[in-house]
This record gives C-alpha cells, sequence and structure tokens, in this order.
C-alpha cells in the first residue's frame, strides 16, 4: 500500500475520533450567543432594585414579587406561540422582535411611577423574552456545528455571563436610581439587536437537522406534551421553580443589603452558576448519568432552602447559601435543558416550547406566594420552596423508566 494511502486512512481515522471544539463555531451562533448574554441580564439587572422599588413606590414585597409573576406568567402562555411564529418569521426575525418587544417595554417600566403600571410592562417584556429564550436555545442547537450537548452547554454558558454580570450592573445602575437597570436594558437591547442583524444570516442553516418544511401548529406543543418524558421534565421544573424564584425574588428582602451589596452577592450566585453550567455539569453527566446528576443537584439545592428557612435572620447564612446556591442551579439547568433536549423526537423549538410553558407557570407563581408567605413570618417561603424543590426529585424518581432513555441519547 502506497505511503499516500497510509496518509489518507490516518487522516480518515483522525476526522473519525476528532470532536468539534466548542469554540470553532458559525459566525451565527455567535451572534446569538452575544444576544443570550445581553437578554439574560435582564433577569439579574432587576434582583438588586427590588427593595428599592418597594420603598420608592410604597409597595409591599407581594406586590413587587408580582414583577416576576407577570413576567414569567406572559412568558408560559407565549412559550405556545413561539413556534407557530417562529415558523412562520424565520429565526432570525422571532429573535429580532422579541429584542425589540423586550426593549420597548423595559423602556417604558424606566418611566412608570405605579408599581400597577410597572408589573403590566413586565408582562410585556415576558413576551419578548419568551419570542427570544424558546427561539435562541433552538437556534444554538440547530446552528452549531458540535453537536447537541455541546450546543446547550454554550447556550448556558451565555444565560451564566449574562445572569452574573448583570446585578454587578444592576447594583451600579440602582444605586443611582432604581430606573438605572430599566434604562439599561432598553440601551443593551439595541446593541444586540444591532450584532443579530448584522451577523446572522437571513436563512437559518443547520448542520444537526433539516430546517422545518412545514408551519409550526399552535397545537403541536400541546402534541408534545402527550410524550411521557417531556411532561416529567416540565412538570419537574415548574416544581423546582417553586424553589428557585424564592431564592430570586424573595432572598433580596431578608438579606439586608443595599443595591450594590445585592449586586455583589447575586454576581457571586451568577458567576458559579456559570462556571457550573460549562464545566461541572458535563463531567456529573458522564460520571452519574443526567437523571441521577439532577436528582443529586435538586435534593441539595432543597437543602440549602431548608437551611434558609431554619436561619433567615443571620444574615451571613443567606448570603453564602444564596451564592451556593448558584453552583447547584447552573449544574441543574444544563443537566435539565439536555434531558428536555434529548428526550423525544419532537422538534427541538417545540420541545422547549412545551417544556418552557410548565417550567414557567410554576416560575409565575412561586414570587407571589413567597411573597404573600413571608408577610406572614419571613422563614416560611423558605420552608415552602423547599418542600416544592424536593417533590420534583420524588416525582422524577417516580418515573425513572419514562425518562432513564435520555441517559443513552446524552452518551451518544
Amino acid at each position: 500500500m502506497s505511503s499516500v494511502s497510509h496518509k489518507a486512512i490516518k487522516a480518515g481515522n483522525e476526522s473519525l475520533h476528532s470532536e468539534p471544539s466548542l469554540l470553532k463555531q458559525p459566525k451565527a451562533v455567535w451572534a446569538v450567543f452575544f444576544a443570550c448574554i445581553i437578554a439574560f441580564m435582564g433577569l439579574g439587572l432587576v434582583d438588586p432594585i427590588l427593595p428599592a422599588i418597594a420603598k420608592n413606590m410604597n409597595a409591599t414585597p407581594s406586590q413587587v414579587t408580582l414583577l416576576f409573576t407577570s413576567y414569567n406568567a406572559v412568558m408560559a402562555i407565549a412559550m405556545l406561540i413561539t413556534g407557530a411564529i417562529s415558523s412562520r418569521l424565520g429565526i432570525k426575525w422571532t429573535l429580532l422582535v422579541g429584542i425589540v418587544i423586550i426593549a420597548i417595554f423595559s423602556l417604558l417600566g424606566g418611566l412608570s411611577n405605579n408599581i400597577w403600571a410597572l408589573v403590566g410592562l413586565r408582562g410585556g417584556w415576558g413576551l419578548g423574552n419568551a419570542l427570544f429564550v424558546a427561539t435562541a436555545l433552538a437556534a444554538i442547537v440547530s446552528l452549531s456545528n458540535s453537536g447537541t450537548a455541546k450546543a446547550i452547554i454554550l447556550y448556558e454558558a451565555a444565560i451564566g455571563l449574562g445572569i452574573s454580570v448583570g446585578p454587578l450592573l444592576g447594583g451600579w445602575l440602582g444605586g443611582m436610581s432604581w430606573r438605572g437597570p430599566f434604562l439599561g436594558v432598553a440601551s443593551l437591547m439595541v446593541v444586540a439587536f444591532i450584532g443579530l442583524i448584522s451577523l446572522m444570516p437571513k436563512q437559518q442553516t443547520t448542520n444537526n437537522q433539516p430546517a422545518a418544511k412545514s408551519k409550526t401548529s399552535l397545537l403541536d406543543p400541546f402534541r408534545a406534551l402527550k410524550h411521557r418524558s417531556l411532561l416529567v421534565f416540565g412538570i419537574a421544573a415548574a416544581l423546582y421553580n417553586f424553589g428557585f424564584f424564592t431564592l430570586l425574588a424573595y432572598a433580596p428582602f431578608v438579606m439586608n443589603l443595599d443595591e450594590h451589596g445585592l449586586g455583589f452577592v447575586f454576581l457571586g450566585w451568577g458567576i458559579l452558576l456559570a462556571i457550573t453550567s460549562v464545566f461541572m455539569a458535563p463531567k456529573l453527566q458522564q460520571a452519574f448519568g443526567t437523571v441521577k446528576s439532577m436528582c443529586i443537584m435538586l435534593f441539595l439545592f432543597a437543602v440549602v432552602l431548608l437551611a434558609m428557612g431554619i436561619w433567615t435572620s443571620t444574615q451571613w447564612v443567606i448570603i453564602a447559601a444564596v451564592i451556593f446556591a448558584g453552583a447547584l442551579l447552573g449544574n441543574n439547568n444544563t443537566l435539565i435543558t439536555t434531558a428536555v433536549m434529548n428526550a423525544t423526537n419532537v422538534e427541538r423549538s417545540t420541545a422547549s416550547a412545551a417544556y418552557s410553558f410548565l417550567r414557567f407557570l410554576g416560575g409565575a407563581i412561586a414570587p407571589y406566594l413567597a411573597g404573600k408567605l413571608g408577610e406572614i413570618n419571613s422563614h416560611i417561603p423558605f420552608y415552602v420552596g423547599a418542600g416544592f424543590v424536593l417533590v420534583s426529585v420524588l416525582f422524577i424518581l417516580a418515573n425513572a423508566s419514562h425518562v432513564k432513555h435520555v441517559d443513552h441519547v446524552s452518551g451518544h
């Protein structure tokens, strides 16, 4: 056999065994990645100013937590139409429309003078975020050339970076005025719009799966929930979100810190969330499997919330617990997103919409419930949050036979 043949065989073997790098992505992926960072800054930007909003608008904690409730409720319902819209407008224009809506409503929120007007405007913000979030996940997964698992890690990294930088910027802007973070989000959305419209191609191209040939029906997300595995993960995420949004929406009221202090605490939370979602979650997945790792992370999160309930009056415990929870949530977010993407053979954007509908229903109820319970006793919200998270673990374990296949898909 000639030396040329040997070289050809060697090159072929190397190409078979080498995996595409996470960082070697098309420009379109990086455009969406950058826009995701800015979009998810919006969540962290608002967090440090919740007590300031309550003070300036003479609102109770439960009224201020409605900013999360209206946001998540609209997101949950809007998730059902994201597939129908994106299949007609295309991924690029759906993302751009979402960004424009976020910019408009965050700007109006920064100019409002009434808590109820602000609650309503946050709902409009949630509509824009729904269009962006569901489509961004599907875009990164389908446009990436490094496979589903690495694409999801990239998506979670963007979320982590946005959430970690957001509170620091929010604390800095909020120190000047509670309106600052709202106006800051509107400005950053303009940057995201310019990045997407200039870098993302008009037509979606994909290396992982063919583009959808038919327009998505409004009923498709409901049909997708007939798949038991997707339904299980959606309900588990709704339950787990009771704990997540108790921590996010109510913990700022018991830390007794100013905007800058809250910004630094949630910066630490976001940094751990970003690091673990990218580097630790894949290792846990390889070592223990997706479902088992998810249950471990959720159980530990329930323990953290229980500790916050016991030592609510001890400031350093609450601060340490919030920051440490970032590591658990980062791992869980990547694990459950990977599981959802591998749960069924349903088109990824439809699966994401169906799952997100259930997930954000929990996120809509939880903040207001935490605020109302906190007005009775500041310890109760954390106990209730811990209980819901623990129920999510038991629910996954009870349906283990319906979800265990995601480990085999993830393994490939």
